[in-house]
């Protein structure tokens, strides 16, 4: 019986080595809202595909709601002031703004971004780096049961610090796919967001409705490798903090393998 259950555990690593090895990518196509045909051409590629919809754009309701009903996760994108002087949304966060404005701000984006499971800032190079200002924008956050997806506009970014003052799960942007926008660069840009997953377990990218993306989607998701899995931004809210900075062992492998076979097998293998 041993070797035949040491026979079938190498058999099944063999044939689901996918399932081991499989690195995770989450992708998140910001500034929704706007751009009606381009964004219901993104969500069309994937369920897994995540979307972060600007509360004061015209379609925000309604984009949401199709992404919703699609299966693909929803977050707020929150529009934060920057350091550089740029066209700024409606209700745009300030350091200036009291606990109250703030509220009123997060409670208004929460009410006109339905099904949103998350938030992440829109621009907000001043504001992220600000402890005092994010602190605020957390304890609004937090009435609501979301976690927060850092887009890291900025490196002295304060997200982090002021989420762990109200329990609020933090994912952190690892590849802008499109600052530059042309078709080469943005594949690039895939292309090192993969080899990110590869090399950490997992990548999250953030990119926009351009033309010049969803033509690289496009491309790039039909011809995803084998070893690369698209997955819901919901997916890594566990999953990131243990494995950015873990080493895969064969111990992890086995261990991996042998949940796996006691799942379907029914089979209990027991330690030598």
């Amino acid at each position: 019986m041993r070797r035949f259950i040491n026979l079938f555990f190498i058999i099944f690593l063999a044939l689901n080595s996918n399932y081991v090895w499989a690195a995770k990518l989450a992708i998140v196509i910001d500034d929704f809202g706007y751009r009606q045909h381009n964004e219901e051409q993104i969500i069309s590629f994937s369920p897994n595909i995540t979307i972060a919809v600007l509360p004061n754009s015209p379609n925000a309701k309604r984009i949401a709601t199709i992404a919703h009903n699609n299966g693909n996760d929803v977050l707020i994108h929150l529009p934060m002031v920057p350091l550089g002087k740029q066209p700024l949304e409606k209700d745009t966060l300030f350091l200036s703004m009291d606990e109250a404005e703030v509220n009123r701000i997060v409670k208004n984006a929460v009410e006109r971004v339905p099904y949103a499971i998350g938030a992440n800032n829109h621009m907000g190079s001043l504001m992220t780096s600000d402890l005092t200002g994010m602190i605020k924008v957390m304890k609004a956050l937090s009435q609501y049961s979301m976690f927060f997806l850092d887009s890291k506009t900025i490196g002295k970014t304060q997200i982090k610090k002021a989420a762990s003052y109200y329990n609020i799960p933090v994912l952190t942007r690892d590849v802008f796919l499109d600052a530059q926008q042309k078709e080469s660069a943005i594949s690039l840009q895939f292309d090192l967001a993969v080899k990110l997953a590869r090399k950490n377990g997992v990548a999250i990218v953030i990119g926009h409705p351009h033309p010049q993306t969803i033509n690289i989607l496009k491309q790039k998701l039909a011809n995803l490798p084998s070893d690369i899995e698209l997955v819901k931004i919901s997916q890594l809210i566990t999953a990131i903090p243990a494995s950015v900075n873990h080493k895969t062992t064969l111990k992890d492998i086995f261990g991996k393998c042998k949940k796996r076979i006691e799942e379907i097998s029914n089979f209990k293998i027991e330690e030598e």
